[in-house]
């Protein structure tokens, strides 16, 4: 447990490190961070993905064989739609047993992250998350994914070490 923690606190410390040496884009980890908060005032759950930038570019290019820019995208909604296809075909939320209809909102690049946002609604109540998440094992096998749960301002999270891919909190 120390080892990880020791890990995510390093992360930033690395980033930073790596930028002003002139090495941006390289990372020794391969990290992905989902967090879902159910959001009570308006039954959604909202889903947020951050994926490295560099990482997630080169998963989309491999996988849809099309040029990808998510920095300074020349085609907005092209990039909308390869970001949507690939959280769609490698994230899935079921909310007390019945899947959940995920709605793509947009992404946005910040530093060198990537956010994506997918929303779930008319979710009055939360009992049970159950996830499937295979973001970026399509690209590493060393692949870690990080899950946050928040319902009612209590948080659960879970690591998926690759390839594990399930993650269930009960609340």
């Amino acid at each position: 447990m120390a080892s990880s923690l020791y890990k995510w606190l390093l992360v930033p410390v690395l980033g930073v490190f790596l930028s002003s040496a002139g090495l941006r884009g390289v990372h020794p980890f391969h990290v992905s961070v989902v967090e879902i908060n159910h959001n009570a005032t308006d039954k959604t759950l909202e889903v947020t993905c951050k994926i490295f930038t560099d990482d997630f570019e080169k998963v989309l290019v491999q996988n849809y064989k099309t040029k990808v820019d998510l920095s300074n995208p020349p085609d907005r909604k092209a990039m909308d739609s390869v970001v949507k296809k690939y959280i769609f075909s490698h994230l899935s939320v079921a909310v007390d047993g019945k899947p959940g209809n995920l709605s793509y909102l947009g992404f946005e690049k910040d530093a060198e992250a990537v956010y994506s946002y997918v929303q779930i609604e008319n979710i009055t109540s939360v009992k049970k998350v159950e996830v499937i998440n295979k973001l970026m094992h399509d690209m590493f096998t060393d692949q870690v994914n990080i899950v946050h749960v928040i319902v009612n301002g209590n948080r659960k999270s879970t690591k998926l070490d690759y390839p594990a891919t399930a993650a269930k909190v009960e609340f």
